[in-house]
């Protein structure tokens, strides 16, 4: 083992002496280790992406708050991420030159990159949902920004509009119908950030990347165990979380799939998770059920437009392996954004059905 590793792992409480620490899981922020003790107990070391998330310190005081608020409910202490403290109790080290932090192993769980089969996607939904209940009382207004305005829509076509101004690489003359297709929508993606405001929608916990593969299922029931990777847990609206599970559960082609007659969104997996989202949270209010179809468009849309956006500036944040790859990913969302225009009267119908 890496001696390195040994002696940041020493900073931590743990239950024997570590003897291994392997490379573990394909996130692409964090670095992620498995470590096993002189004990046979397991943890999970990560080295946290201080480039993406610029106050370690913000971030870690929500991961905190929100995964002790969550142990006081949770009856199966597998259900909730459970960081382990530094021998001075703090929730994370820093140690040749960056950020580190440790968290029990959950045992026999499994992550899915992708589903198996509908119930695998409808797990994710009773995870999300569960995870969205059980902090429906948490004082959201209390939590950081872990990243400021990052669904912000308003604020993301700000940034468009002022890359498409400035028009760093000439790029804009070669995109006017992808451009066009951004600016009509303009005025209808800041239905839901205006409604946050007014109080319209409630301020909630949202955790921001509701990814399949950010729900542990229990290995053997198959069933919502856990949701892990909190670090863009923020104050926001439920409708992100749902959204952004619709954008990218419910499609039926890659995020930079060029043939775009293979992109659309799949009605039978926005019932499916739509089904699961609302049993897990009876909590939603009636306008955040009323605006679901609108959630899953915004967040869409959203992405679409950070996409365009950075094509625009010269790909400087999204990383990119060939040519023109976000400008593929911003017109796959795009297509997504007319699919669902045009089953928008079935989506509001499968909301109502399943809400019954």
């Amino acid at each position: 083992m890496d001696e390195k590793l040994f002696g940041i792992l020493r900073c931590f409480q743990l239950d024997g002496e570590p003897i291994s620490c392997e490379p573990y899981g394909c996130g692409h922020i964090n670095n992620t280790y498995l470590v096993t003790t002189t004990s046979g107990h397991r943890y999970i070391l990560q080295r946290i992406n201080h480039n993406t998330f610029k106050n370690v310190a913000a971030l870690m005081e929500n991961i905190t708050a929100v995964t002790e608020f969550l142990r006081k409910k949770a009856e199966d202490p597998r259900s909730v991420l459970a960081l382990v403290k530094t021998h001075s109790g703090d929730s994370y080290v820093y140690a040749q030159t960056t950020y580190w932090r440790v968290n029990e192993f959950t045992e026999g769980s499994i992550c899915l990159q992708t589903p198996e089969g509908d119930e695998d996607f409808y797990q994710s939904a009773i995870g999300f949902g569960t995870f969205q209940q059980m902090l429906s009382d948490f004082p959201a207004d209390k939590l950081h920004e872990t990243i400021p305005n990052f669904h912000n829509t308003p604020d993301r076509y700000r940034i468009f509009l002022e890359t498409l101004q400035r028009d760093p690489m000439d790029r804009a003359k070669d995109v006017k119908a992808e451009i066009d297709f951004v600016l009509a929508r303009e005025q209808e993606m800041s239905i839901l950030q205006n409604a946050l405001a007014t109080g319209e929608l409630p301020l909630r916990v949202t955790h921001n990347d509701t990814k399949l593969n950010n729900v542990l299922l229990d290995a053997e029931t198959r069933e919502a165990l856990c949701v892990i990777d909190l670090d863009t847990v923020m104050p926001g609206s439920s409708l992100y979380d749902y959204g952004d599970a619709i954008r990218f559960g419910a499609a039926t082609a890659a995020e930079d799939e060029k043939d775009l007659s293979k992109v659309e969104m799949d009605l039978n997996l926005f019932r499916v998770f739509t089904r699961g989202y609302i049993k897990a949270c009876p909590g939603l209010t009636q306008k955040e059920l009323q605006y679901m179809p609108l959630g899953a468009k915004t967040m869409t849309m959203e992405c679409g437009v950070r996409f365009l956006t950075d094509y625009l500036d010269g790909d400087n944040y999204f990383a990119i392996h060939r040519d023109g790859q976000n400008l593929d990913r911003a017109r796959t969302q795009f297509k997504l954004v007319s699919d669902m225009e045009s089953k928008w009267d079935e989506m509001h119908r499968i909301v109502k059905e399943e809400t019954k």
